[in-house]
């Protein structure tokens, strides 16, 4: 596991869970007995020991609470509206209004006393986590010859963090390593996939906008590369919407099972980006030029069944039996000689793996100027405003 180290002042937001935050307000109880100074004291360290990050939300209210107890009402001018992570600390803060301080050093020791009480509680429970030691996005499971690998943030329809993109890659390198004979890739509850999580945009570091453009550049071609390279067949079962990367990948699966209630959806031109995960390759070869310009370059969204009849998707189940009969297909599947699938996989993808990897570098440079320029910023602001009006 990950350590999770954190101030109560600095701290990263997903802009998906900005906007959830700004149409809420925080309920804090005003009636609850006084903490003293030395009360507080232990809970701000205390704080500092949790092994498990406690969301954003949770960061929000701790904060607001601690500014309170400290400094009392805000007062610090609202930041500007493009400043989303800032904007949403004030936003929490002066919800407050004039909150005690004695009420909010109590309310804050409360909140830390139950994360503490929580996080022990869950590590002295037998398998409260079925997750791999070294995971934090991820649930993965080697069974019947079979790896599956479980996109695991279903409140957040399993929008890929940087966290959960070198989560995936450390879990490929390892099943194309293991005993398995086939690895799955799906996702846990009603997503398969959203897409990036548009926090891996807004947490900028201390370089500014060209580190960030380089650090994301390294990352996506490790990670589309690992796809390329993978040895095994490799599955993806969509058990529901995907979108973005998790779609455009789909060109490098050997096999994609849908759900028909799967949809399939690439709105890079109304973020101001361009393709990624070779799809500029894929997609053309799989279904035509025409049919990958209305994705590719205008956002078309397509049904599981569309999807199938383009090529994108090998095979449609029904959803109420689609984990039924794609599981009893795979383990019949695993049950071919593991290493006569290999060859037959490599000499398949031999043909093409020189291209790949150039069209994967291709895109790279490609997202790197639209990552950099204002075309896209201006497009994820007026997108993040609109969910914020929702």
């Amino acid at each position: 596991m990950v350590s999770v180290t954190w101030t109560v002042a600095s701290f990263s937001l997903s802009p998906l869970q900005v906007s959830s935050f700004l149409v809420q307000q925080m309920h804090m109880s005003q009636t609850a007995m006084r903490a003293s100074h030395k009360d507080f004291e232990t809970a701000v360290n205390q704080m500092k020991l949790l092994k498990k990050d406690p969301g954003n939300e949770m960061k929000l209210k701790l904060y607001a609470l601690y500014k309170q107890a400290t400094e009392g009402p805000c007062n610090m001018p609202k930041p500007g509206v493009l400043d989303l992570i800032s904007k949403a600390k004030w936003d929490s803060w002066n919800a407050l209004g004039s909150l005690p301080k004695e009420t909010a050093r109590q309310n804050y020791v409360e909140l830390v006393s139950s994360l503490s009480s929580s996080e022990s509680s869950s590590q002295g429970k037998p398998g409260a986590d079925s997750k791999q030691p070294g995971y934090e996005t991820l649930v993965v499971t080697s069974e019947d010859g079979i790896t599956k690998i479980m996109l695991n943030r279903p409140t957040k329809k399993n929008a890929i963090t940087t966290q959960m993109y070198q989560d995936i890659v450390l879990a490929l390198e390892a099943a194309g390593k293991d005993d398995s004979t086939i690895t799955v890739l799906t996702g846990n509850g009603d997503y398969y996939c959203s897409g990036n999580d548009l926090n891996n945009f807004t947490d900028i570091p201390p370089g500014g906008i060209e580190e960030q453009a380089k650090n994301n550049a390294i990352l996506l071609r490790n990670f589309v590369g690992c796809f390329i390279d993978f040895p095994k067949p490799l599955v993806a079962a969509v058990n529901g919407p995907a979108v973005g990367i998790s779609v455009t990948l789909l060109g490098l699966f050997d096999i994609v099972y849908a759900s028909d209630r799967a949809t399939f959806h690439t709105p890079f031109t109304h973020l101001g980006q361009s393709p990624e995960g070779c799809s500029s390759y894929t997609f053309p070869k799989i279904m035509g030029p025409a049919k990958a310009a209305e994705m590719l370059i205008f956002g078309k969204k397509l049904t599981a069944r569309e999807a199938c009849a383009q090529g994108l998707v090998t095979e449609v189940f029904p959803d109420s039996t689609f984990q039924k009969e794609v599981w009893t297909r795979l383990k019949a599947y695993s049950k071919l000689p593991p290493n006569a699938m290999r060859t037959s996989k490599q000499l398949i993808r031999n043909v093409e793996r020189e291209k790949l990897h150039a069209t994967n570098s291709e895109e790279i440079s490609a997202l790197q100027g639209r990552w950099r320029s204002e075309e896209c910023t201006n497009a994820v602001m007026n997108f993040l405003s609109r969910k914020v009006k929702l």
